[in-house]
């Protein structure tokens, strides 16, 4: 397939939107893959989802995600399609996120590691990730991708994306190192360091120190939506007056890797006695990075969810997310083929539940009468997504 027109030539800008959430990224990946599969039903084999989207955001899990879909393979078709992505899961979750027991020390092991430093070193999630994008960069992938970072040098967001690559040398690092800058969880992780250079040296170089997008933007959808609009602003012609840059013609999915079940996993006489240690450690998780992860993408959900609504757009928005999750499954970490395999199944199940929409007063999911299950939304969706695609192709060819 040929690479996708630009917005100028169409109706619509298409985002696709990937939360961060470790292993739970299995969850993203099967709703992918069913999304894929409709896409294909209409167009062939052949499709993949980077032919359908003008943006793929990704935070931590979501970017690892979001590069794979987007990063330039044979004949520069993606690295993989969305069905084998669950399978990069299941084969390199062990080694990236290893199991260790030391029996009945194990907790106070753990607690020893929470205290001293990252919980893993990353060199094999550091090296997979090398040796999967190679000298890649960027503005090279086959669709633009947007990833939040994290600068605590500077203490500011850092967005990577393919749009300001292009034009900014600076801004065009290798993917390997902004996926491993993303997924530079604090306590989990070691923070990320590397410097970029402009290749004719008009400009001096530039430092990097990055931990984990989440800490900015679990949910990346606004933060692709603002650097959509600054292109506007910019008068990329890929954004030429041909179509609109407003928001009422945002086409958006973003998918969620899960939440726990409210009031279900802590409660505030138990936190009310917490120091730094137990906010830090509690049983097989770290409440302060869940915490600060759910609630950064709980925001940017109700954001856009009142966006859309108010624009008279809301089924141009669709959030596919899972705010139940129990025991081993609300964790980042847990990579046992059970608890893999648990992951993939609420994904299944995900599919066959009704779309929901952020209660803005509870903050839980509330299904919507009418649109059916999230796999009867993909079906619209996709529809939506060829036609768009067929269109742009159409223009473009009468040109």
């Amino acid at each position: 397939m040929s690479s996708f027109p630009p917005p100028s030539q169409g109706q619509l800008i298409t985002v696709l939107s990937i939360d961060g959430g470790g292993i739970r990224g299995l969850i993203p990946s099967t709703i992918l893959a069913c999304l894929e599969s409709k896409l294909q039903e209409l167009d062939g084999p052949d499709a993949r989802i980077a032919d359908y989207f003008d943006a793929i955001a990704g935070t931590s899990t979501g970017a690892l995600v979001a590069t794979m879909l987007a990063a330039p393979g044979e004949n520069k078709r993606p690295l993989f399609a969305a069905k084998e992505i669950n399978q990069f899961y299941l084969d390199n979750g062990p080694k990236i996120f290893p199991q260790r027991s030391y029996g009945l020390l194990t907790p106070v092991a753990k607690l020893f590691s929470a205290v001293m430093g990252p919980k893993y070193d990353g060199k094999f999630l550091h090296d997979k990730i090398k040796k999967l994008t190679n000298d890649v960069t960027i503005a090279d992938t086959i669709t633009n991708i947007i990833v939040p970072t994290f600068d605590i040098k500077f203490l500011q967001p850092v967005i990577f994306n393919t749009y300001e690559a292009k034009k900014e040398p600076l801004k065009n690092a290798h993917l390997s190192d902004i996926c491993i800058s993303t997924s530079a969880a604090p306590t989990y992780f070691p923070a990320h360091f590397f410097k970029t250079h402009d290749p004719l040296g008009k400009v001096p170089e530039r430092e990097y120190h990055l931990i984990d997008g989440g800490v900015a933007a679990n949910n990346p959808t606004m933060a692709a939506m603002s650097m959509i609009t600054k292109e506007v602003l910019c008068r990329n012609r890929d954004f030429s007056p041909g179509n609109p840059a407003e928001y009422g013609n945002y086409l958006i999915i973003s998918i969620g890797t899960g939440a726990a079940k409210q009031a279900e996993t802590y409660n505030a006489p138990d936190c009310a006695k917490w120091g730094v240690i137990r906010w830090l450690h509690h049983g097989s998780f770290i409440p302060l990075v869940a915490m600060f992860s759910h609630a950064s993408a709980d925001m940017v959900d109700i954001h856009a969810s009142m966006l859309f609504k108010a624009l008279g757009v809301e089924k141009n928005y669709l959030r596919i997310q899972d705010d139940s999750l129990l025991g081993h499954t609300t964790s980042m970490d847990i990579a046992t083929k059970e608890n893999m395999e648990a992951l993939i199944e609420i994904g299944n199940n995900l599919l066959k539940k009704k779309v929901a929409r952020v209660n803005i007063d509870t903050g839980s999911y509330d299904s919507v009468d009418g649109e059916g299950t999230n796999e009867e939304a993909l079906v619209r969706f996709a529809s939506k997504l060829s036609k768009e695609r067929k269109l742009r192709q159409t223009t473009l060819s009468s040109l």
